[in-house]
């Protein structure tokens, strides 16, 4: 996660899960782009078969390399992506970036107080260069968000399973 945008600088999920219902307000509020590593074993490689990275659901993209190769982005179902030429037998690296969408931060500024625009004035903090005095992350001049508006879901869901044709090889969630 972003430090800047209020996010840990690292933390090891136990399981995939929605960000939003995560205890962490950096976590849950959080809007921006997190990377997830693992290293994992694989040990039904056959040479000449297809294999496929199968992310069943991801909130909003994922950027995904295998053992240093540039596989793509998803961003929209299925969430999939050939691992042919990266999969190998044996230990294997995946990293995966994820972007979520801005909503969710805007949600979490709105739950302290509101230190920009008033009566069509630019806050004095603004305006002199200082740092601001809330607790707030953006700025925006329209506040379309409240505090308790939904959150969107976010992150790497899960589960990730490695695909040989149709046939699910290895799953995580």
């Amino acid at each position: 996660f972003d430090t800047k945008w209020g996010g840990p600088k690292s933390i090891v999920f136990k399981q995939l899960t929605d960000w939003t219902q995560n205890g962490n307000e950096g976590i849950k509020y959080y809007s921006g782009k997190a990377v997830y590593k693992q290293t994992f074993h694989f040990s039904k490689f056959k040479a000449g078969e297809q294999y496929y990275l199968n992310i069943n659901n991801v909130k909003a993209m994922a950027h995904v390399w295998l053992n240093g190769k540039d596989l793509g982005i998803v961003w929209f179902h299925p969430y999939r992506l050939k691992i042919t030429d990266a999969l190998k037998a044996g230990t294997n690296i995946i990293r995966i970036e994820v972007v979520n969408l801005w909503p969710n931060r805007l949600i979490g500024d709105a739950q302290y107080a509101d230190d920009g625009v008033q009566n069509g004035q630019w806050p004095e903090w603004l305006i002199k260069d200082e740092k601001r005095k809330s607790k707030r992350y953006t700025f925006t001049t329209y506040n379309k968000y409240k505090k308790d508006d939904p959150l969107l879901e976010s992150g790497l869901i899960g589960p990730i399973c490695i695909m040989k044709g149709v046939d699910h090889i290895l799953r995580t969630n």
